[in-house]
C-alpha cells in the first residue's frame, strides 16, 4: 500500500502538487503536511519560484537586460514541469545552487 501523508494523499502526489502554483501551493503544503519528502518539495517550490520571480523583475528594470526576461520565463516553465515530474516519481531532486539551502531551511521550519 502506498505511503500516505497527513493530507491523505500519496507523498509523491503531495510533493508534485506543492509545485503546481509555485510558492502559493508551496506554502500550503509546508504548513499543512509534516512529511519530510513533501516539506522538501514545498520549500524548494517557494525558494525556486520566488527567486526566479525576483530575477525576472530585476532584469525587467533594465532596458538592456529586459530582453532576457522571456528566456528566464521559458527556463522557469521547463524547470516547473521537471520539478513536478521528479516529485511525482518520488525523487528529491535538488535544484542546483538552491538545493542545499532548501534542505537547511526545511530543518529550521
Amino acid at each position: 500500500m502506498a505511503e500516505k501523508t497527513g493530507l491523505g494523499l500519496k507523498k509523491e502526489t503531495s510533493g508534485a502538487l506543492a509545485y503546481v502554483l509555485g510558492p502559493i501551493t508551496g506554502v500550503v503544503f509546508l504548513v499543512l503536511d509534516k512529511d519530510p519528502f513533501v516539506r522538501f518539495h514545498a520549500m524548494q517550490s517557494i525558494v525556486v519560484f520566488v527567486g526566479l520571480f525576483a530575477i525576472q523583475w530585476m532584469l525587467g528594470l533594465t532596458i538592456i537586460l529586459a530582453i532576457l526576461v522571456p528566456l528566464v520565463g521559458v527556463v522557469s516553465f521547463i524547470l516547473w514541469l521537471m520539478l513536478i515530474y521528479k516529485a511525482w516519481q518520488g525523487e528529491e531532486w535538488e535544484v542546483p545552487f538552491v538545493g542545499k539551502l532548501v534542505r537547511q531551511l526545511v530543518k529550521k521550519v
